[in-house]
Formats: C-alpha cells, sequence, structure tokens
C-alpha cells in the first residue's frame, strides 16, 4: 500500500543504477536526501543463517539460499573467502550472471522504497551505446530497469547518465556543459547547451577496466588492485609499483575519453552549435580518488590547443557518488510540476 503524501514529502525519486553503486535522491523537508546500496551480493548455504542472525546482517531467503546484499556482501565474502557477485558488469547488466535481474529487483527495491503514490516519477540512468564495443546491449539493460522500477509502484524514463551530471552541476550555466562520468563499468560522455542535448556517448573501459590492466602489469588480481584504489591513494603521489601502475591506467583512460570526445564532436559539429565556452565536469566513482582531478587537467592541457570544445573551466562533481541521482531527482520533480 503506497504512504500517504505529507508536506515534508515531494513527490519524484531520482535513481542511479551504477556498477559498483545504487544512489536514490528524494527531496524531504526541503533537502535532498540520499540511499546507497552497494551493487553486488553472496548467496550462501542456509547454514551460515544463524552467523547471520548474530551478526546482526541483513539478508533474504531464496531458493533454498541466504543472499546477502550491499556493502554486507562484499564483507561476508571477505569472512568466507570468496568473491562477491556482481549483477552488473561492464556497465550493463551481466550476461553471465542468470541471477541478475532478480537481485537488482532486491537492491532497487531497498534504495527506492514503497512510492508516496502509485505511479510517482522516477527517472533512472541508463548509459549511452558505447562507441568501442557494439555487442554491449544498452536496450535490454534499459528495458529490464523500466520493468523492475514499474513493478516497485513507479512510472519509469531512462535518461542518459552524463546528461544527469549537467542537470545537477550546471545549473548557473543554464544547464550548458560538458560532463565526463569515469564509472566502474563504462565512461559515459555528454554534451548539452541550455538543456539541449548536443552529442551523448559512451567508452567501454571504466574502473574495471583498470583494476585489471594494473593488476596484469604488476601479477596481482583485479580485486587485490580495487582495495588499494578504494584504501586512498594519493594519485599524485603513488608509493610503490601497485600505485604507479594504477596512476599509468588512470592517465591513460582520461586520454582516452578527451581523444573520443574530441573526434565525436567533429563529426557533429555542424550539427551543433556552441555560442559560448562551457564548463567541463568531472565525475563518477572512479573521479574520487585524490588528486584525480589534477591528473585530468594535466592531460587535458596536452591536449587543449587541438581541443574542438572551448572549454571555461575543469571542475569537480560537487559529490560524484550523488551527481547523477541529483540529476535524474531534478527531471523527476520538473515531471510532476508540469
Amino acid at each position: 500500500m503506497s504512504k500517504t503524501t505529507t508536506t515534508e514529502e515531494t513527490l519524484g525519486v531520482g535513481l542511479d543504477v551504477g556498477t559498483m553503486n545504487i544512489v536514490a535522491a528524494r527531496r524531504k523537508g526541503g533537502k535532498t536526501s540520499h540511499k546507497r546500496v552497494r551493487d553486488a551480493f553472496l548467496d550462501l548455504d542456509m547454514e551460515a543463517k544463524r552467523s547471520l542472525k548474530m551478526s546482526k546482517i541483513d539478508y533474504v531467503e531464496q531458493d533454498g539460499s541466504l543472499i546477502v546484499l550491499g556493502d554486507s556482501a562484499l564483507t561476508m565474502a571477505n569472512l568466507f573467502k570468496r568473491e562477491a557477485r556482481r549483477p552488473l558488469s561492464k556497465g550493463v547488466i551481466s550476461a553471465g550472471e542468470m541471477d541478475a535481474q532478480q537481485i537488482l529487483g532486491l537492491l532497487i527495491h531497498q534504495v527506492l522504497e514503497t512510492p508516496q503514490k502509485e505511479g510517482e516519477h522516477c527517472f533512472y540512468s541508463v548509459p549511452a551505446a558505447p562507441i568501442d564495443d557494439p555487442n554491449q546491449d544498452v536496450i535490454f539493460h534499459t528495458e529490464v530497469f523500466r520493468k523492475i522500477i514499474r513493478d516497485c509502484g513507479y512510472t519509469a524514463h531512462p535518461m542518459n547518465e552524463a546528461m544527469a551530471i549537467i542537470y545537477s552541476q550546471c545549473g548557473e550555466e543554464n544547464f550548458s556543459g560538458l560532463a565526463v562520468s569515469f564509472g566502474a563499468g563504462m565512461t559515459n560522455i555528454a554534451l548539452a547547451y541550455q538543456a539541449n542535448k548536443g552529442m551523448e556517448f559512451s567508452v567501454s573501459r571504466g574502473g574495471d577496466w583498470v583494476d585489471a590492466q594494473s593488476a596484469r602489469a604488476v601479477g596481482k588480481t583485479a580485486s587485490q588492485m580495487c582495495a588499494i584504489k578504494e584504501r586512498g591513494i594519493d594519485l599524485q603521489a603513488p608509493n610503490g609499483r601497485d600505485e604507479q601502475a594504477l596512476v599509468m591506467y588512470l592517465r591513460s583512460i582520461i586520454n582516452y575519453s578527451l581523444q573520443n570526445i574530441a573526434a565525436q564532436f567533429r563529426k557533429v559539429s555542424n550539427d551543433v552549435q556552441l555560442p559560448a565556452a562551457i564548463p567541463f565536469v568531472v565525475s563518477g566513482g572512479t573521479s574520487k580518488a585524490q588528486g584525480f582531478l589534477d591528473l585530468f587537467k594535466e592531460e587535458f592541457e596536452q591536449v587543449r590547443k587541438k581541443f574542438p570544445i572551448q572549454i571555461t573551466e575543469i571542475r569537480h562533481a560537487r559529490d560524484p557518488l550523488t551527481a547523477v541521482a541529483d540529476g535524474m531527482l531534478i527531471l523527476a520533480l520538473e515531471e510532476h510540476e508540469s
């Protein structure tokens, strides 16, 4: 049953469906609140039920197994010396993960909760089709999430992930900007002028690619490299061979993205006229590493003279973890007001 709307609650919810995190944004009491769950799960035998209860770890029972969701899945995976499973891979639903759709339904219901009224509008993030991997099925991904969100009682609206960053971060520029979202699975790019989309695409390299490539270079696993990255490293002063490898591949992914932005813009430049310079907003979970923005600026300076888009400044999203969900929320609120 739907909750009764109060004066403290505003209709509309934004949802960022990321390879690493799922984040929902709502407006409550005049402020934006967020709810996050790690995009991971772990299946355990029923014998583990007692220890889960004693540890006060949330789980669900499904088909004779115990399913631990979110951050707890990573904790328990380390305890049981197992790998947590991820329902998304390379930015879209994992083709090899048979339980992906069912698990995603549980994770999304956890952050969305019950709609305030039936059919409440929910804008959710989807990646643009990657220009360097035509085998990625973005359409299937989009429609699966539309169904999951509808089953939760919402009216579902897909929107490009990077466009949402422009909506949440470029309000002072009348929603004009170039946004790049360095996610775990993909890197998404969008350009808009006064809220009019001029370009959107993605490339298939993301944080997972950085982990895999650097792991291969130093003889470790991708999980180990991800753990090093998430513990926190200073990209301007890498310590040791492992951190140096991560910095090298982060530079590579930045440069790869800049090259593709320039190439794609040249293809649409006859149709997209920019009468003024625009800001360049950097976001995404991969960009949260200390020193990432400085690294990005260094790489941009190498191509600035030949870059086909005039840039006023390069700045970080105010909170890379919530920037997409906040942009989706803006669209959802607008939908209820119109």
